[in-house]
């Protein structure tokens, strides 16, 4: 895996409209997890979209992004050109031993399960049928996003038989499902 070149199939830069709707699926994400965070108190709210803003768009861009194949360009959501505008390039061979393939994971089970713990720990306060709405949102938005849109990303990307965190199984000749990408 490690030193592995990007395969020759697979998206050079993804299209606009997923770069769109998976931003505003984060979005939505972040901000359903902050409403969620708010039951329990201001601070913690305040504490997640600090923690979401800082590892999303300046640690994990830093530590992963800059060794990525789409460094300067469009992935799937569009943090190869932010991290352009930010870090330097790395290391393409570091992609998965460094620091960031661990913090990937850690980050978005935090984003997901901060906000249903507090929902959690809020109704058995007070049950509302709010709340139970809330909870469900945070289940199907996160769940698009960390799940359908993941996969559906990962099937095109050229990294995909060089990421340790794809979400599609990769045979060796690249294909994925017996469909060469």
């Amino acid at each position: 895996m490690a030193g592995e070149k990007p395969k020759e199939s697979g998206l050079e830069e993804y299209p606009k409209k997923t770069i769109i709707i998976e931003n505003l699926a984060l979005i939505m994400w972040i901000a359903l997890g902050a409403l969620a965070a708010s039951y329990v108190s201001m601070e913690l709210a305040i504490a997640y979209v600090a923690f979401a803003a800082l590892m999303l768009l300046f640690v994990l861009r830093k530590l992963l992004c800059t060794h990525c194949h789409y460094y300067g360009k469009w992935c799937h959501i569009g943090w190869g050109k932010l991290t352009s505008l930010l870090f330097a390039k790395g290391n393409p061979e570091e992609f998965n031993t460094g620091l960031g393939q661990k913090l990937v994971p850690v980050t978005y089970g935090l984003l997901m399960m901060v906000p249903i713990l507090a929902l959690i720990f809020s109704m058995l306060g007070a049950f509302t049928l709010e709340k139970l709405a809330l909870l469900v949102a945070i289940f199907l938005v996160s769940g698009f996003s960390g799940f359908i849109a993941r996969k559906k990303s990962c099937a095109v990307c050229k990294m995909r038989c060089n990421c340790k965190g794809c979400a599609v199984k990769c045979a060796k000749n690249g294909s994925v499902g017996g469909i060469d990408q």
